[in-house]
């Protein structure tokens, strides 16, 4: 790792607090290292390795500046163009997963910060929100739904009418509140800024590679589809490769590492071993709140053990995205991308409102249809 990279992880109190948490948690179950490797989920890892490449190829080549240029001239307010980046990130997240979508959203978004007065922070974290409403819509719009999808032996149609009520409502409180976070002035554009200088061929090389790319992961062969995007970026522009936040990996393993030792401790074993008998209300909160704790991917897994895939389910861990930052792995990677402190603490002044209401709401759809 460099220097550089050594030095954010220095800096990164997120990283320290998973540290932390997993000595403490080792202290209550068996301390066995030699099966921490097995705890992490490696196609993840290798998949998210692969789009910080390819995102970092398009935001070098400049193209960003181009598309972010045509965007400030074609939304005047700075409340159209929030609009449109957050419904953009959600319509992405259907068909491309939440966390591609914002490996193209978030990126373009910090461009636009150096052509106009735009508050990123704010946007980032609602684009956050809305990966997380429009994922769920889809059977491949993220991981739990992927699982849940296979398991549910429901078509594509299916599942995603039974995910299309939740959706629409939680789509329409998002562009409400955010109609009401973002006013409806006119743009303020940077004077002295430079025209954008961007490669043509690097943004084509980066598309060639990213279906180079795809193809690997739909045979599952991630590990040579990023071996390929590697080999790809040492030939032609060497500088992606340095500049790629890697520490983030290091993030995602310590919370792999974290999840493997929380589900251990006898009091959540205890827990879950009684959920195939709670009512509906109890294994809605259950879904929920497990999701604040350990992510919504591994609450899937662990409660698809005890109770079926039905809607209920399929429901309560997408909910369970919105809240707490560990709920949905895509909350880490957009906080992460937009390299601001503050953001950490920001981000749940919108988020924990949002998991109240979805977790009202959601429930009282529930009980309608």
């Amino acid at each position: 790792m460099t220097l550089p990279g050594l030095q954010a992880l220095a800096r990164d109190r997120f990283f320290h607090l998973l540290l932390l948490i997993g000595a403490g948690l080792s202290f209550f179950v068996p301390f066995t290292p030699h099966t921490w490797p097995a705890a992490i989920d490696w196609r993840t890892i290798i998949t998210l390795s692969g789009l910080m490449m390819l995102t970092k190829g398009v935001e070098l080549s400049g193209y960003f500046d181009v598309l972010g240029r045509k965007m400030v001239r074609r939304f005047a307010t700075e409340r159209r163009l929030s609009l449109f980046m957050v419904f953009s990130a959600a319509v992405l997240s259907t068909f491309l997963t939440n966390d591609v979508a914002l490996f193209i959203i978030v990126p373009l978004t910090l461009t636009l910060r150096k052509l106009c007065e735009i508050p990123v922070t704010r946007l980032i974290i609602f684009e956050a929100l809305a990966v997380n409403a429009g994922s769920l819509l889809t059977p491949i719009g993220n991981p739990q739904n992927i699982l849940l999808w296979g398991r549910s032996g429901l078509s594509f149609a299916a599942f995603t009418w039974q995910m299309a009520p939740l959706a629409l409502v939680m789509m329409i409180s998002l562009l409400a509140v955010c109609w009401f976070a973002f006013p409806d002035k006119k743009l303020q554009y940077h004077s002295g800024t430079a025209g954008p200088q961007w490669q043509p061929r690097l943004v084509w090389s980066c598309l060639a590679l990213y279906i180079v790319f795809l193809i690997a992961l739909e045979m599952k062969l991630e590990l040579t589809g990023v071996l390929l995007v590697a080999a790809g970026f040492l030939v032609l522009a060497r500088r992606v490769l340095v500049s790629v936040d890697w520490t983030l990996l290091l993030v995602f393993m310590a919370m792999f590492i974290d999840v493997h030792l929380l589900i251990q401790l006898p009091a959540l074993q205890n827990v879950l071993h009684g959920v195939s008998g709670l009512s509906q209300p109890g294994l809605w909160l259950t879904a929920i709140g497990l999701s604040q704790v350990i992510s919504n991917v591994p609450s899937t897994i662990l409660l698809l053990n005890y109770v079926p895939p039905d809607a209920l389910l399929a429901w309560a861990v997408n909910i369970g995205g919105f809240g707490l930052l560990p709920g949905s792995l895509a909350n880490l990677i957009a906080l992460r991308m937009a390299n601001d402190r503050r953001i950490w603490w920001r981000f749940h002044l919108w988020s924990i409102p949002m998991l109240a209401w979805a977790a009202a709401i959601g429930f009282g759809l529930f009980l309608l249809i």
